[in-house]
């Protein structure tokens, strides 16, 4: 059956391979990024679907070395309480690079919106389809930083309410990544954390169920 909607072969490749491609990257080159693709990279996430179009993100870009520098600082404490708590797994952690904030072209942060609680449109019962919103911002821009040649690692490593005060956000706000963005010398070749033997994929058939939870294909 044709589909006139269908892209063209080079298009639906090129879509395919920006996602099979794209990395949680930690190693950055000091190059800044172009403003002009910054921008595109923005906008891209703006595009992203959103429950109710109530468009919940917030993007704070850091250009200032001192506050960069405190940033840096807060995941710092947080990767030691991390490793604290993973016990026996705790030096093996300390030994991974969890973050390029030092290093990359661009530091931002992305947060959930203040005063959500006004958006009932697909939040009823499913109140977190706002932070849904802003992870599909942020694969937006995760894939076309890729497909401009840019990397592009997300922190999860912070205080959300320390972080929040860093930035003098609103009450009902909250940090929900921290994003380095910038030129790298290569791209990972296979996940990173794959590839220093901190885990595994899991197949996408133990994933997929049939009909009721655990069913798998007939």
């Amino acid at each position: 059956m044709s589909n006139q909607h269908r892209y063209s072969k080079v298009e639906r490749d090129a879509i395919y391979r920006v996602i099979a491609e794209r990395r949680d990257m930690r190693h950055f080159l000091t190059d800044p990024v172009d403003p002009a693709v910054l921008k595109r990279l923005l906008a891209a996430a703006h595009q992203a679907p959103s429950v109710g179009l109530m468009q919940p993100w917030r993007f704070i870009r850091i250009t200032d070395s001192k506050l960069r520098s405190s940033i840096a600082t807060m995941v710092d404490k947080e990767r030691i309480q991390t490793a604290d708590a993973l016990g026996e797994r705790g030096a093996a952690f300390m030994q991974l690079k969890v973050e390029g904030i030092r290093n990359c072209g661009e530091l931002l942060v992305v947060a959930l919106a203040d005063k959500r609680e006004k958006h009932i449109f697909g939040r009823r019962t499913l109140p977190e389809m706002d932070l849904a919103s802003v992870a599909c911002a942020i694969q937006n821009l995760w894939l076309t930083a890729r497909a401009e040649g840019l990397g592009m690692g997300w922190v999860s490593l912070f205080d959300p309410k320390e972080l929040a005060q860093l930035l003098v956000m609103p009450t009902g706000s909250k940090p929900v990544a921290i994003l380095c963005l910038g030129h790298v010398a290569e791209f990972y070749p296979a996940p990173m954390l794959v590839q220093e033997g901190w885990t595994e994929e899991q197949p996408l058939q133990e994933l997929l169920f049939n009909n009721t939870w655990g069913q798998g294909e007939e």
